[in-house]
């Protein structure tokens, strides 16, 4: 299984981006998914998560600009984010969360996608 994410790069300030991940090959069951970004010099940190029945949670800073939603169909994760600041440049990674019918569960990251926003 593999994630592949995209949609990232430069955008204006007050601008928006659309990130998208899909998760590939032989995909088990999906428990929740999210999006997590490292800005330079910064640890990683959590933006938004969404579960399987839909319950969304954001950091505080994104709430109102950001949206996350899923499609479990195909397997992919999207974030909308609108009225981007200087401070959201990072680098983005989503992370999702399988399920096999054994009970064993995987925790896995996309290759992250960087965002730039410019003044």
């Amino acid at each position: 299984v593999q994630l592949q994410a995209s949609g990232g790069g430069l955008v204006q300030a007050g601008g928006s981006l659309n990130l998208s991940c899909a998760a590939t090959g032989h995909v088990p069951s999906i428990d929740d998914m999210g999006w997590y970004r490292q800005a330079p010099g910064k640890e990683r940190e959590l933006v938004a998560t969404i579960t399987n029945s839909g319950r969304t949670t954001f950091q505080d800073s994104v709430k109102g600009r950001f949206t996350i939603s899923r499609d479990n169909a195909k397997n992919t994760v999207d974030l909308q984010m609108n009225s981007l600041k200087l401070e959201d440049t990072a680098v983005y990674y989503c992370n999702v969360k399988f399920l096999w019918e054994s009970g064993a569960t995987l925790r896995s990251w996309g290759q992250g996608t960087l965002v730039t926003v410019s003044s």
